[in-house]
């Protein structure tokens, strides 16, 4: 592997890391547009292979802080990736049926509609103690088990963890604080991302080596994501609202680049 491409690689799993320990989610959005225009991979299927390999790694480095925190919804996390995991086995077979160029155009019009989704101000009042038990399942399982299927299939289909999808998606089921939806999501992104890493995988669609280089930066972006979240806690709207103005850019891009 060329030296420019390692440390591409390097820097495109540390940006990874970084953003999914800031914000949960949102750094697996950006995996196939880095691996595809910086490190240089030729393939869409290869680049969507190896990415959730990456991503799912990543996201489960990022979640061993947030579970130290206490930010981990568990029993939520468990029925929303049980769906999830369903759902990104059916949408990883689907996606490897489409044609690269198509599935990049597809993937560009995803990242413009969920950064306009993210610019969008949230309503919904929260519930700091909301928790699954034998007395809200008939509440919140309706709601748990859908919405975490339909995740999963689009996390399947572009082989990306899906936390930019599951963070709002736990928030819209439960009501749970945005921290806690960031921690508890990093369990479905990593659930998620297995799925998706094992049936590309099993097809000969990851790039092992460039695994190891992502998870390598991946880490270290991690532990920086998770301490700027901390310190800047107070900005993370401000964060958010500029994170999903770049998904937008980057989407355009990747949506004309792919026709």
């Amino acid at each position: 592997m060329p030296p420019a491409m390692i440390i591409a690689a390097l820097a495109s799993g540390g940006l990874i890391g970084t953003v999914l320990g800031l914000v949960g989610g949102g750094g697996s959005i950006l995996a196939v547009p880095l691996l595809v225009y910086v490190v240089g991979v030729g393939s869409a299927h290869a680049a969507i292979g190896t990415a959730a390999v990456a991503v799912a790694a990543n996201a489960a480095f990022s979640l061993l802080g947030h579970a130290r925190a206490g930010t981990v919804k568990w029993p939520c996390a468990l029925v929303f990736a049980s769906a999830g995991v369903i759902g990104a086995a059916m949408g990883a077979e689907l996606g490897k049926a489409v044609d690269g160029g198509r599935l990049l155009t597809l993937f560009g019009l995803l990242m413009i509609g969920v950064g306009l989704s993210m610019l969008r101000p949230k309503r919904t009042s929260e519930a700091p103690d909301v928790r699954l038990s034998r007395a809200t399942a008939g509440r919140l399982l309706p709601r748990l088990v859908p919405i975490g299927l339909g995740v999963g299939l689009a996390a399947g289909f572009f082989g990306i963890g899906g936390g930019f999808l599951i963070v709002p998606g736990l928030m819209m089921a439960t009501a749970m604080p945005l921290k806690n939806a960031v921690g508890t999501s990093l369990v479905v992104v990593t659930a998620l991302g297995l799925t998706t890493a094992a049936s590309y995988a099993l097809s000969g669609f990851v790039d092992w080596l460039l695994v190891g280089m992502m998870i390598a930066g991946g880490m270290a972006g991690a532990a920086i994501g998770i301490a700027l979240g901390r310190r800047m806690a107070a900005r993370k709207g401000l964060l958010e609202r500029l994170f999903a103005v770049m998904v937008i850019a980057v989407g355009v891009y990747v949506a004309l680049r792919g026709a």
